[in-house]
Parts: structure tokens; C-alpha cells; sequence
């Protein structure tokens, strides 16, 4: 069994989740996974597939830091459009990925010409012979024909199967939450008494990025410190909220913030991307209602990058090399400190 933040008493945030606590408490949305953890290769592919998606899907990409290859990225800005499932996989198979996801597309489509196939990366070189670019056409229409809209698997899957995030073993992580318009953030879910219905903002991450792992506002440095190369994070956010390409590109930038509130020193060689869509194109709401969509992106995005170290379990890889997981009695301890009474200032 997976050990998710919530397991340990850590609770970010005050808005609810979805009844998965996964991006797929966003209807429509699946997620299928491609693991392969066979000594020197520690390295997979996530697939989030979007109902509909191939009609086109309002969409927005924001870059905290352009260290990275994310395959189709400049046309969902340019379009506020995303036409394919999104791919997550290491470094140097992204283009491999986007192959293969090219052959999925074209073999339901036969009139297609023209594709703009979404494919994210991070470096799992550390833990992972990323040189062997192992990733091959199987592995992602297994990734794409297994999505199912169950509670992803996190930790050491599919993308997150060797990368590492401050100082720990990492993975994938996902989490969602409720937003509920015009009412009391901290509201019970469901149907407002003014006729606006709730949604849903729903999160997963790959997880690879350097910093000191903060939980709560606890710090927890990790004793073996070791940077791996990469040192990144691909965040995606679903949404059937009514929002457009612009909105969803303020969303967007959030997740991005978000990084910093778990330990994110945004160094110089990572590459911090965030994918945001909705599951429908709709007149969109007003901007001045999107605080608590804000507010849900912080919150859900934290959680699920939390979620990625606490399910991620110790890992041995690439030339024997070992990168521990967090312990979970550090995790407690900061659940515990945090609610312990502030003491008053003289």
C-alpha cells in the first residue's frame, strides 16, 4: 500500500479533495502508466488521456524555467489548444515518446495531417542508464490503452520511476480539490445555493527537482545529499471548471508557485513546466472568481508534490547508485511541530 501525505496526518490547505484525491476526480480524465525498474533502467512513461482531447481542449503551457524539452509546447500557446493526450517520460526518450504517440493518433485517424503531439520530460539519468533510451512504441500505447480514471498509482511509476526530488527518492504524485464559486472556500462540496456548480481542480506531477523539502513550514534536509542531474518538474492540471485558454494560463503560473511552498530552489538547470486544461470549451467565468481556483491550484499542487516522495520508496539504479526515500517519521515530525501553539512574542 501507497503512503500518501494524508496517511501520515499531513493535511495542506483548507479546501476539499475529490473522492480520489487524483486528477481523475476531474470527469473525463484518464491516467495509464508504463513502469520499467530493471536495475540500470529506472524510467517510464505517464499518460494523461482527456476525453475528447482529439477535437481540442482549451489549454496553456507556463515555464518557470526553460531547461527542458516539453514536445509541443510553443502550439498550445500559440492555439490556447491541446489536440493529444499529454506523455511524461525521461529525458532523452521524449522523442521516441512523441513518435509513438504520433503512430496511436494516426492509426485512429486516418484523414489526419497535421498533429501537435504534448510530451514532457525530466532526467532520470541518476538512477536510470538514460543514454539506452529505452522507451519504446510498446511502452507508451501500453501507457495510453491502460488509462483508466481509478486513483493513479504514485512514487517510484511510469515517469517517476527514477527521478529524485529534494534530496529524496521521488515519483509521481497527484491530488485534487474542490472550488466551490461564490461561496466560503472552506464550504462543504456540491451544488451552490445561487445555481453555480462546484468543480474540480485535479494535479499530477513528476517529481525532480533539487531544494530542501519543506512540510508544513518544516524544514527536512536530507542527510545524503546528492544533487542528481535534471533537477525538474512537469506539473499537469485538469479542470472542468468554465475556463479559458487566458485563465488556464494564470492557473497555470500558480503551479509553478506552488514549487516553492514544498522547497523548490528553482535552480538554474531545471526545467519547471506547467500544463493546465479544461475538459470542455464553455463561455468562460469572470477572472474576479478565480481566487478560490487559485487557492485550489496551490493547495493541489503541494499535496501532489508531497504525495510523490511519500509513496516513493528506496531505490537502487544506474551503476548501483542509491537514492533513499523519505523517512516517514521526519514527515510526522513536521505534521507535529506545526501543530504545536505559536508562542507569543514579548
Amino acid at each position: 500500500m501507497q503512503t500518501r501525505a494524508r496517511d501520515l496526518g499531513v493535511v495542506i490547505g483548507t479546501l476539499p479533495t475529490g473522492e480520489l484525491n487524483a486528477i481523475t476526480d476531474v470527469p473525463g480524465v484518464s491516467v495509464g502508466q508504463t513502469t520499467i525498474a530493471d536495475g540500470d533502467l529506472q524510467t517510464g512513461v505517464t499518460a494523461i488521456v482527456p476525453t475528447g482531447v482529439t477535437s481540442g481542449l482549451p489549454a496553456a503551457v507556463a515555464v518557470g524555467n526553460g531547461y527542458g524539452k516539453l514536445v509541443g509546447s510553443t502550439q498550445v500557446d500559440e492555439l490556447g489548444r491541446l489536440e493529444t493526450p499529454i506523455l511524461l517520460t525521461g529525458t532523452l526518450s521524449v522523442f521516441r515518446a512523441a513518435d509513438a504517440l504520433l503512430t496511436y493518433l494516426l492509426d485512429r485517424d486516418p484523414r489526419a495531417t497535421s498533429l501537435n503531439p504534448v510530451v514532457g520530460e525530466t532526467n532520470d539519468g541518476y538512477l536510470s542508464d538514460i543514454r539506452r533510451r529505452p522507451i519504446t512504441e510498446q511502452h507508451v500505447l501500453d501507457a495510453l490503452t491502460s488509462a483508466s480514471t481509478d486513483r493513479p498509482e504514485e512514487g517510484c511509476v511510469g515517469a517517476g520511476t527514477g527521478t529524485c526530488a529534494l534530496g529524496f527518492k521521488a515519483g509521481i504524485g497527484t491530488a485534487s480539490r474542490r472550488v466551490l464559486l461564490g461561496e466560503d472556500p472552506s464550504a462543504a462540496a456540491g451544488e451552490l445555493a445561487d445555481g453555480q456548480p462546484a468543480g474540480t481542480i485535479g494535479v499530477l506531477v513528476q517529481s525532480n527537482f533539487s531544494g530542501t523539502l519543506q512540510v508544513l513550514g518544516t524544514q527536512i534536509p536530507a542527510p545524503q545529499r546528492i544533487e542528481p542531474d535534471g533537477n525538474s518538474c512537469m506539473i499537469v492540471l485538469a479542470t472542468d471548471l468554465p475556463l479559458d485558454a487566458r485563465q488556464l494560463g494564470r492557473i497555470a503560473r500558480r503551479a509553478i508557485f506552488a514549487l516553492g511552498r514544498i522547497g523548490s530552489d528553482y535552480a538554474p538547470g531545471s526545467g519547471d513546466y506547467a500544463i493546465a486544461f479544461a475538459t470542455a470549451y464553455r463561455p468562460p467565468m469572470p477572472d474576479q472568481d478565480l481566487r478560490p481556483v487559485f487557492q485550489a491550484t496551490l493547495e493541489a499542487v503541494e499535496e501532489a508534490l508531497l504525495n510523490s516522495l511519500t509513496a516513493a520508496r528506496t531505490t537502487t539504479g544506474f551503476q548501483g547508485r542509491t537514492q533513499y526515500a523519505v523517512p516517514h517519521e521526519l514527515i510526522t515530525a513536521a505534521r507535529d511541530r506545526a501543530r504545536q501553539p505559536s508562542k507569543p512574542t514579548a
